[in-house]
């Protein structure tokens, strides 16, 4: 149906004007599901067909909820949304129910938004690859043979292959970003806070992940990021955020850009991802923005010392309990055992030291956007890899010490929970795509999806070249 090309708020205008049904929109959505996902095997936990199309009946008589009304969504399967299993990827919690929806999922089902199962993930979203004993691997619509990215790479071939026109995400290590470069898509990774998370458990130590939209333009983008931003009262660190698609009505202001390149050499690349990056940063420049190389404005080593501490010590905070059961330990991946044991090493010291580097980072950060309104890299290191791989292990001879060193390029703007928007960039020689991340300073997302939306109407990758399934 050619209405499953469209961006998810065109659908929504044509739902509103009763142009379309509901029931039409989801009849063809499971039947292009039925299609591809075979091959794809991103969409899992699909409800039963007759239970979702009385509920798009039933859409079709309600009055209007909200934009997202009767359109279809899977829901990343670490988020809960009530009466779908949340596996995580883990065959600890294959099969159990989530008994209510986290707080992003409630706001999606109050703007009308109809949940028909979930997208794939790593074991607990650990690691930029999506494969995991449960659902098997996620792979690239683009070429079936390599990987899709993660940990939100369910999502972003989902989004591809047409099985939806929006989706949300999470993003902890790049897994807004990495998946939706190599999809050809949009991913955001909002300033932190923006997006409450779980109400439950700490409130205040872990700073490092956040939920976040993903789409085929950055109109979607922001239209659902309005959604599910917001401060929730249960929440002490989440912030409220200006409407985001208002942002991109009107005139588009010309921005400053900073190549951050590979960060002075410490972040090394597969050939061609430097140059398609700058040339598509030169096509940014012919749109008129001011775009200028500048020199690594922090030592990469610290931050990544910083950053594996953090990291290592949030994931031994969730999964400590299951490492420290040894009947249940062996159920955990050996990325996700070597984790909680790094974090469950540590002392007081430890983390205030990484704490003290992550406060410096931030110091230099706030010096580097005052000669600059965005600082751009690439979205991934490598291209697209075989969908067998666990992870790559070296980079053009660069020896790769850990499972997710080869995803050091996005930990910058991690870190210091800064807002990022993936923006497709082009392909490689054998027809693979390529993302860069645009990374703004804390607040100023709708600043960058301005710059995203100005760039999408000058190339519309998505729709120029989607994948041939």
């Amino acid at each position: 149906m050619e209405f499953l090309e469209w961006d998810a708020v065109e659908l929504s205008e044509a739902l509103g004007a009763g142009r379309l049904s509901v029931v039409e929109v989801m009849r063809a959505t499971l039947a292009r599901i039925e299609a591809v996902n075979g091959a794809v095997n991103a969409v899992v936990s699909l409800r039963d067909e007759e239970e979702l199309l009385a509920e798009a009946r039933a859409a079709d008589a309600a009055p209007c909820r909200g934009w997202l009304h009767g359109i279809p969504m899977a829901v990343k399967d670490l988020a809960n949304a009530e009466g779908l299993p949340t596996s995580q990827g883990s065959p600890l919690f294959a099969g159990q129910i989530a008994q209510q929806d986290d707080i992003p999922v409630a706001r999606l089902r109050a703007a009308g938004a109809l949940i028909i199962g979930k997208t794939n993930t790593p074991e607990f979203g650990l690691g930029s690859h999506t494969f995991n004993p449960v659902h098997g691997p996620t792979c690239n619509p683009y070429d079936l043979t390599q990987s899709s990215g993660g940990s939100s790479g369910g999502a972003a071939a989902a989004l591809a292959a047409r099985m939806l026109c929006v989706a949300d995400g999470s993003d902890m290590m790049g897994s807004l970003r990495n998946p939706a470069g190599w999809n050809n898509v949009y991913g955001m990774r909002p300033t932190w806070g923006t997006v409450p998370g779980d109400p439950s458990g700490d409130l205040f130590m872990h700073q490092l992940s956040t939920l976040g939209p993903m789409a085929r333009s950055p109109r979607d983008l922001a239209a659902l990021g309005d959604v599910i931003r917001g401060a929730d009262p249960r929440l002490p660190l989440s912030r409220d955020g200006a409407g985001l698609a208002a942002a991109l009505t009107g005139d588009l202001p010309r921005q400053r850009l900073g190549w951050l390149g590979d960060w002075g050499g410490a972040f090394p690349c597969e050939a061609g991802i430097l140059a398609q990056s700058e040339a598509a940063l030169r096509q940014m420049a012919d749109l008129g923005h001011e775009v200028t190389e500048v020199s690594a404005p922090f030592d990469a080593d610290a931050m990544w010392e910083s950053w594996t501490t953090l990291r290592s010590f949030a994931v031994a905070a969730s999964l400590g309990s299951i490492y420290d059961d040894p009947a249940r330990r062996e159920y955990l991946k050996p990325a996700a055992q070597w984790e909680v044991a790094r974090g469950q090493g540590y002392g007081a010291s430890d983390i205030q030291r990484a704490s003290s580097i992550r406060s410096d980072w931030f110091r230099a950060a706030v010096t580097a956007f005052d000669r600059v309104d965005v600082l751009v890299l690439p979205s991934a290191q490598v291209w697209p890899f075989d969908v067998q791989l666990e992870h790559p292990t070296e980079i053009e001879g660069r020896v790769m010490d850990s499972y997710h060193r080869w995803m050091q390029v996005v930990v910058p703007a991690s870190l210091i929970g800064l807002p990022v928007v993936n923006v497709p960039a082009g392909f490689s020689e054998d027809g693979l795509p390529l993302g860069l991340q645009l990374i703004g300073k804390r607040g100023s997302d709708a600043r960058l999806l301005q710059l995203a939306e100005d760039w999408h109407r000058a190339t519309g990758w998505p729709q120029a070249q989607p994948p041939k399934l």
